[in-house]
């Protein structure tokens, strides 16, 4: 992980002094990594990422932040996104789920919005 990298992380958000990244609230950390992320990929865009829960830590108001941001990329890259947020989920093309309809049997059901708007429409 980043925090592990020994990479000396300084970040100042919105009305506070800079420090390290380890002195941020949760939320501060997830904003400062994807922040740090999102500009490696504005510079070398990969193909494909995977992102875990990395809005668990998010208010609403910076979960959308988040998803804003994530959507400046889709056209350049496809993201795997782990996420209990339904906010978040409301920005995907696709849904995949995972559900336990009898005990100790997994079953996975995937949807595409476009398809289901224009079903409920």
């Amino acid at each position: 992980p980043v925090l592990d990298a020994g990479i000396e992380i300084i970040a100042g958000p919105p009305g506070k002094d800079p420090r390290s990244i380890t002195l941020l609230s949760g939320g501060e950390r997830t904003l400062t990594a994807v922040g740090l992320l999102f500009s490696l990929f504005k510079a070398r865009p990969a193909p494909v990422a995977i992102l875990d829960e990395v809005d668990a830590a998010l208010d609403e108001s910076n979960i959308e932040r988040f998803c804003n941001l994530l959507s400046e990329f889709v056209g350049k890259s496809q993201f795997l996104i782990v996420t209990h947020s339904k906010r978040t989920m409301s920005y995907a093309d696709i849904i995949f789920g995972v559900t336990m309809e009898e005990s100790g049997v997994s079953k996975r059901v995937g949807i595409r919005l476009e398809e289901y708007e224009e079903r409920v429409a």
